[in-house]
Order: C-alpha cells, then structure tokens, then sequence
C-alpha cells in the first residue's frame, strides 16, 4: 500500500446500491465528528437517477443518485473509494468495474459469499492497479473522528462510548467485524482511544491482509500501539511474524488468535468464518499464537487477559493522543481523558422531521429571492432576458446567448396560432361563458397533448433516436414499414412551393448562430427524401423546433448524452409550447372580455345529426 491513509476528514466515497440504513450511519457519524461536508458524494444504483434525501444532523440534505460509475465518476472526479453494498451475485462486476476505474483507489466489498474464484481475480487486479481492497465480508472500518464505512462501529450511543468521533493512537485490524465493534469500547477504557480500526473479512482470501493494515499503522505517526485480531485457519500470522524479525515492525504489537478451544473438540471444526478452519497443526490458534510470542509480539495468555495486556501496555510505551495532528503536541492520557468529560459532542435530535417537497432552482427564505442561487438583483442589474431566467429555473445552468434567444424566438412564433385552433377555440368558449382568466386559460391549456403541441415533443425523440443511429433513407424506410407518419415532417397548408415563414427564421437564426446544426441537417435530409412524395412533406414548425431544440443542447456542451435524453423525455417542448400558446390565449380571452362577446353555441347547421 502506497499510502498509510486511506481516508481523512475531507475523504468522499460513492455508496454502490441505496442502502438508506447504512448511509444514514455514516452521515450521522460524520455529524458527530463535526465533518463539514458528507462523507458520501453520491449514490451508485443501477437502473435509478436522481436525488435521495437525508439528514446531516438535523438538516436534511440530498445526495445525488447515478445508474453506472462511469456517470458518477464523471460528475465526482476527486471521490477517490467506493463503498460496494452490492449483493453477492452482483459484487463481482461492480468491484472490477470499480478497480478499472483510473480515479477510484479503495473499494469497501461488504457482500458475503463471493466465488473464492472471483475474490483472486479483484485481488490480482487490485495489485495490477496498485489499489486497496476491504473485504470481502466486510463491515468494514472507522478512521475515529475523519470516516466511518457504512454501520463500523455500531448505534450513535456506540460510538459516543467508545470515543470513535475523535482520533485516539491505537490502530486496529480484525478479521472480524463483530470482535472489532467490541474492542472499540475495550480500547476506549484502556488507551486513549481508536485511531484507525477496519475489519478485513473472514474469507479465506481477503483482499487486504492484516499485515497490509499493519504496515500502514507501522508508518502512520499518530499510531503509536498496534492491535490485530486473528483466528485459526491460513498462515497470514507467519508473514507478520517474518515482517517483525526483519524490524519491518517496530511499534508496540498485539496479537490475539482466537479458536483455542478448537483443541478441545474430537474432530476438525469449522467456525463461522469461511477461512476459520485449521487444517494443519501450524494453522492452529494455539500454534500460532505461541509463534507470535517467541518473535516478540504481544501476545496475552488468553482472551479474558486481553483487556489487561492492551491498558498495561499502554501505560509502559507511555502512548499518548495526539492534539490535532498538525500541532506536533500531546497531552498525557489520563489528563485527557478528565478533561474531555466535559467535551460537547453534537446531539442528533431522534424527532427529525422529514420534509414533503423538494426545491432546487429557487429559495426565497434569504434576504432576496434567488434563481438557481443567483440573486434576483443580479439578474436585473446584468438585464438577464427571459431567456436567461428559464436557463435557470428549467435548465440550472446559465445558457449560452445563442440558446437563450432560441427559446425566446419559438416563444414569440410559436404564442399564437389564431381562434380556430383547438386550444385558442376552447379558451375563447370558456370566456364567453363567463368564466374568469385562469379558468380559461386552464381550458385552453388541457387540449394540449399527442396531437396538438406535443407534436414538438415526438419530433426530438424520433429525429434524436434516428440522427444517433441511422442514415436518413434507413428512418424514412423504417418508419413506412411501421406505418407512422414521422413527425414534424407534414403540413396541410404549407408546401414546398408555399413555405413556412416560421420554417425559415428559425433555420436561418440556427445556421447564423448555433456552433453546430447536426440534428437540422439531419431533418433536412429526410425532408428531401420525403419531399420525392409529396409536396407537402416539408419540415413544419414543429419539427423544426424539435430539432433545433436537440442542436441547442448538444452544441452548448453542458449537457451530458445521458441529461439532454432525460431532458427530451421528461418534455420540456411541451412545457415551452405551453409557456409559448398560453401568451396567446391569455390574449384570445382578453380579447373577448374586452369585445363583451355573449355565450357562445355552436350553429346547429354545422353538425351532422345521425340517428
């Protein structure tokens, strides 16, 4: 291992599958260790995208949810851990996926029952990558006071007793995840407290060793006593016995391999541990523990001494807790201790109250309102268009002006389209019956859908899906063959002879501005195909919207493949349509209020009655 510490107080981790428990555990514990920013950066779960929330502290937060890692990486490039909560079946792929990640350097494999198989593979490409794997079967591990991996260390009230919110000296690797939780509090009433304690799992092959974490202790300076929890089964003790005859190990060490009472049992026993099972004589607790002892190492005559042995060598190396560490300074432990009897430490109020709704583009609770955190004073002073203003409350981001003056241009060609429209018909019916504004304009607003406005809609996702992976001759064919008129290409009055006036602002503003015109040009291509038809098979306004809506986003460059698809399917072109026609039928209705138009019916001449 290249670096003694995998994780500080400033360390971000991804969490792969939403465990809502775990990660609670972790923000909680970073609360109590007076973290200022959450330990977790983002949520990996396949197949969700999004936002979760949670509490730091009291105050609710969200944490962002990504499908793959490639996404998260790319959103979080200096998270550099991954916490895997996958489950045995799927830990696998994702840990590989994760050690072929180049900014991704520790991954934290909790699942149990990996193929010993599958283990060897992560660990031989965990070396390849020089990275650091915990676990598999792992709870994994608390750095006190900087990171906690997922529910290390137990309850909130835990770690208060054990002292685990700030760093003591003594550094602790288990293969057991439940020994490790005990001897947090063991070590809290005998030493200074916990500086570093992970658990490496029980399989027989772990990916980091107790050696690896010894030798990390070894050359961390705020350790100052080493503890390690081992078992009967494997020969990993030995190699720890070869480090400390070579002097590789200096510190104060000591070693306890349980399974003792193995011996006391007629035939070999496995215990719950997948590698705890001696098969050989030198493999035995009691083997293994009398060789530790002859290289020097501490070792207790048995479990019950353990908690003797780990005070009474404290007291003789006189180890003491570090000041923070920057200091240089320490304070004697038992004056520490007197003295941090009357430490505030951060309560978690249990009656957390859950928020119902959820608000990222505005906040008004400060002194002035602001759009996507940009005051509104700002946006007036620096004479923002309205253009920018839906940048912000329906993009968050700041437009390029080309983009901006795009939505502005289909707002003000596409406001209105005259009375006989169903939308402007049904607004203008409502006001003459003498219903108010809002009550009209709701009327005319419903009649927007498949047919009417959201034709924009289905034109970006047929061209988008078409210009990504089709020549234009081939969607032409396709969409025949499926007997769908493609849309945005059709009109009932406008033909080749006759254009669209719209059509042709709106192209010659794309093709003098826009970086790019991709997507249009595309268009323009299937319209010449389609053209071969019909006269009338032109690229209508809709369509033209819809393509250049694709082409303002996928030139801009702030958009990712994966946004501009949800930004295509969750409709934004209907809501600009919407935004667009509802200046126009505002207008319908004042105009007939205005006029004092009567109750309107409809000629009973112009209705074909059957019986």
């Amino acid at each position: 291992m290249e670096n003694y510490q995998l994780f500080n107080k400033n360390s971000q981790t991804f969490f792969y599958n939403l465990k809502e428990k775990p990660i609670q555990s972790m923000l909680d514990f970073d609360f109590l260790s007076k973290r200022t920013t959450p330990s977790i950066s983002a949520i990996i779960h396949p197949g969700r995208k999004g936002f979760q929330k949670f509490f730091f502290g009291n105050t609710e937060i969200l944490i962002p949810i990504y499908p793959t890692i490639k996404e998260a990486t790319t959103k979080h490039p200096t998270t550099d851990s991954l916490i895997n909560f996958a489950s045995f079946r799927s830990a696998y792929l994702s840990s590989k996926q994760a050690l072929e990640t180049k900014t991704i350097k520790t991954i934290t494999i909790v699942a149990e029952g990996i193929p010993e198989r599958q283990t060897k593979q992560l660990i031989a490409l965990a070396k390849k990558h020089h990275k650091t794997i915990i676990g598999p079967s792992t709870v994994g591990g608390i750095i006190a006071g900087k990171f906690r991996i997922g529910h290390a260390g137990g309850t909130n009230k835990n770690i208060i007793r054990a002292k685990l919110y700030r760093p003591g000296s003594v550094g602790l690797v288990s293969k057991s995840g439940g020994l490790m939780n005990e001897f947090f509090n063991i070590i809290a009433r005998t030493t200074d407290g916990i500086h570093e304690g992970i658990a490496i799992g029980g399989d027989v092959f772990p990916g980091s060793t107790l050696l690896d974490h010894i030798l990390r202790f070894e050359i961390n300076p705020n350790i100052k006593l080493i503890i390690a929890m081992s078992e009967l089964g494997g020969r990993a003790e030995y190699d720890i016995i070869q480090a400390k005859k070579e002097n590789i190990i200096t510190k104060p060490l000591i070693i306890w391999c349980s399974g003792t009472c193995a011996k006391l049992f007629p035939f070999e026993v496995q215990f719950g541990h997948a590698g705890a099972k001696a098969g050989k004589e030198a493999e035995s607790a009691q083997a293994k523990n009398q060789a530790l002892r002859e290289a020097g190492i501490i070792v207790p005559n048995s479990f019950e001494e353990l908690e003797t042995t780990i005070q009474q060598t404290h007291e003789k190396n006189k180890v003491f807790f570090g000041l923070p560490e920057e200091s240089g300074n320490f304070k004697d432990t038992v004056q520490f201790r007197n003295q941090e009897m009357n430490e505030e430490i951060p309560k978690i109020n249990e009656q957390r109250k859950a928020t119902h709704f959820t608000n990222t583009i505005s906040n008004e609770k400060g002194d002035e309102l602001t759009y996507n955190n940009i005051p509104i004073s700002k946006i007036i002073q620096e004479n923002k268009s309205i253009g920018d203003v839906l940048g912000l409350l329906w993009f968050k981001k700041q437009l390029p002006a080309y983009f901006t003056k795009f939505l502005e241009t289909a707002i003000m060609l596409t406001a209105d389209h005259g009375p006989a429209v169903s939308g402007a018909h049904n607004s203008i019916v409502a006001a003459r019956a003498g219903k108010d504004i809002i009550s009209s304009l709701c009327s005319g607003l419903l009649t927007i859908g498949p047919k009417f406005g959201g034709a924009i809609d289905d034109a970006s996702r047929y061209f988008k899906e078409a210009a990504d992976n089709k020549t234009p001759i081939e969607f032409v064919q396709e969409m025949k063959n499926k007997n769908i008129y493609i849309p945005g290409i059709g009109h009932r009055v406008k033909s080749k002879s006759n254009p669209d006036k719209r059509v042709k602002l709106l192209k010659g503003y794309a093709q003098e501005n826009f970086p790019t015109t991709n997507y249009l040009n595309y268009a323009l291509e299937v319209e010449k195909i389609t053209l071969e038809k019909a006269e009338n098979l032109i690229l209508n306004v809709d369509g033209c919207l819809g393509v250049l809506f694709l082409d303002a986003l996928d030139s801009s460059n702030l958009f990712t493949t994966e946004e501009i698809d949800q930004i295509i399917n969750i409709g934004y072109l209907n809501g600009l349509f919407a935004l667009a026609r509802s200046i126009g039928f505002i207008g319908h209705i004042l105009d007939q209020k205005r006029l004092g138009e009567r109750m309107y019916r409809h000629p009973t001449d112009d209705i074909l009655y059957t019986d």
